[in-house]
């Protein structure tokens, strides 16, 4: 046993020091509010659980994801409910999924994710997070049911400029899979690319760099906020409906 010498010339406790530092009152831990994710499984709810997180103000007490019933895929970027699972499962983060219809309702969905907003609620938890950017519409309308539920909106990364927030994503070393392309913005063949500087030098100047227009969805496979790399790769590309172009991300 090594022994230090600033344990040989330190004195023996008197009884006054020891009864003192039983009576210290316990240092009161800083409380971290809960809050949910709204979580596509894409860039830019990444980024905004990184920013969540960065903050050390928030504790993310789950992913809120809307999945489609009849595919088991996460709505409208087309990615395997698996996968999702594993993203959950490598940040350690309880998943909560949505369950809607394919070609869902307004109704529906606005019923169902009241259903989701009800359940947080009765846990104490009174905001939802969302990584949108600009969209003052899409903003408003979540407000709007976020109040009728009691609850309200946290938006960590709007109005970030979105050329530097995509730099800022790769220069942190976030891994992505573009999962879904919309023909009318930018060409078929980006479906299954990486996001990286290449892809943003091949961007159409017309397109978002972010794709906050709905030019592309994303799957985040790997990250700092990550335990460890979601295993998968670019599969087979199907264009699903005359619009969009779907690369189906296979679980490795």
């Amino acid at each position: 046993m090594s022994i230090k010498a600033e344990d040989i010339c330190k004195p023996e406790p008197s009884l006054a020091s020891v009864h003192a530092e039983k009576e210290k009152p316990a240092r009161r831990r800083s409380l971290k509010e809960k809050v949910v994710l709204s979580w596509s499984g894409g860039k830019d709810s990444t980024m905004a659980a990184y920013q969540l997180l960065a903050s050390q103000k928030y504790e993310i007490a789950a992913l809120l994801t809307t999945v489609t019933e009849e595919y088991e895929r996460i709505s409208m970027h087309g990615v395997r409910r698996e996968l999702l699972q594993r993203q959950s499962e490598s940040l350690g983060i309880p998943l909560h999924p949505v369950m809607i219809p394919k070609d869902c309702s307004n109704e529906i969905y606005e019923a169902r994710m009241r259903q989701a907003m009800d359940h947080f609620k009765a846990q104490g938890i009174s905001k939802i997070a969302f990584g949108d950017l600009f969209l003052e519409d899409l903003k408003q309308y979540r407000d709007e049911r976020l109040a009728q539920a009691g609850m309200s909106g946290l938006y960590p990364i709007w109005m970030r400029d979105t050329d530097e927030l995509v730099r800022t994503f790769i220069g942190l070393g976030f891994k992505a899979i573009l999962a879904c392309v919309d023909t009318h913005a930018i060409d078929a063949a980006f479906a299954g690319r990486e996001i990286d500087h290449a892809l943003l030098r091949d961007l159409p100047e017309s397109a978002d760099p972010c794709g906050e227009n709905g030019e592309y969805h994303s799957f985040v496979y790997a990250g700092p906020i990550f335990g460890k790399p979601i295993a998968c790769s670019a599969g087979e590309r199907v264009m699903r409906t005359p619009r969009f172009n779907y690369c189906d991300i296979v679980p490795g």
